[in-house]
């Protein structure tokens, strides 16, 4: 095929996916010499995203994919609005505790992030998240103690209601082999930090990066909200929702 019935062929794909619509249409959707695919959208959600990068990536001419995909604010904020949220969620979490965090702020130059202690930084800290608003995107920096912390992290950015996109950079130290048991783990730690969702009667089962939430909740907001949640987290490619209402 050539390049141009590649983008066709994908284009395709994507408006039968249900979470993206007949509708969608890409701001640039380009697939360059190199078979490097750049793709700038707007979607409605983490989990279209996702599998708008999925059905990307498919076709065997496309060799990467440049993700400029951004995820429709629930809440338009500026990234100082952005930052101050951030800031409350990560100096208050306990699983962060010992940790230094740091707020960039840009300088004079825009690529350039100015960091300040967000809070007291400890002597000796367990872990370090730096953590920069561009334009809704939020850029994670640093090391934490392992794949959980950083996953939760990268979903508490998600939290945030003006968060566009959110780039995890946050490595685990010591590097740590990943595997569905730490999936799990970040799953079910994930949905424990949720305050709208009582996770008690949710199980949780794993295989490879796809994540099945099965169990019982009280309504269907916490149901929707238990997946979003799961869609979030770094790694995990599908999520099957099977938890069950109240008859």
């Amino acid at each position: 095929m050539t390049g141009q019935d590649v983008v066709t062929h994908i284009l395709a794909a994507l408006r039968q996916e249900p979470r993206l619509g007949a509708e969608f249409t890409p701001e640039k959707m380009e697939l360059g010499a190199d078979g490097t695919l750049t793709l700038v959208a707007e979607v409605p959600s983490v989990a279209a995203k996702k599998r708008a990068l999925e059905l990307a990536a498919a076709p065997a001419e496309v060799r990467g994919v440049i993700d400029r995909l951004r995820v429709t604010p629930a809440t338009p904020m500026e990234d100082g609005e952005i930052r101050a949220h951030l800031k409350v969620l990560f100096v208050n979490e306990p699983a962060f505790e010992g940790f230094a965090i740091r707020e960039g702020r840009p300088g004079d130059d825009p690529s350039v992030a100015v960091f300040t202690p967000a809070t007291t930084a400890p002597e000796n800290p367990r872990g370090r998240i730096d953590f920069e608003v561009r334009e809704g995107v939020v850029i994670l920096n640093g090391a934490v103690p392992g794949l959980v912390s950083q996953r939760l992290a990268g979903v508490m950015a998600w939290w945030v209601p003006g968060a566009r996109d959110v780039v995890n950079g946050l490595e685990p130290t010591p590097p740590e082999e990943d595997a569905p048991i730490r999936i799990e783990e970040a799953v079910r730690i994930v949905l424990d930090r949720n305050p709208y969702v009582d996770d008690s009667q949710i199980r949780i089962g794993v295989r490879g990066r796809v994540v099945r939430l099965t169990g019982a909740v009280r309504s269907a907001a916490e149901r929707d909200m238990a997946e979003a949640d799961t869609w979030c987290i770094l790694g995990v490619d599908e999520v099957i929702n099977d938890i069950q209402l109240p008859a």
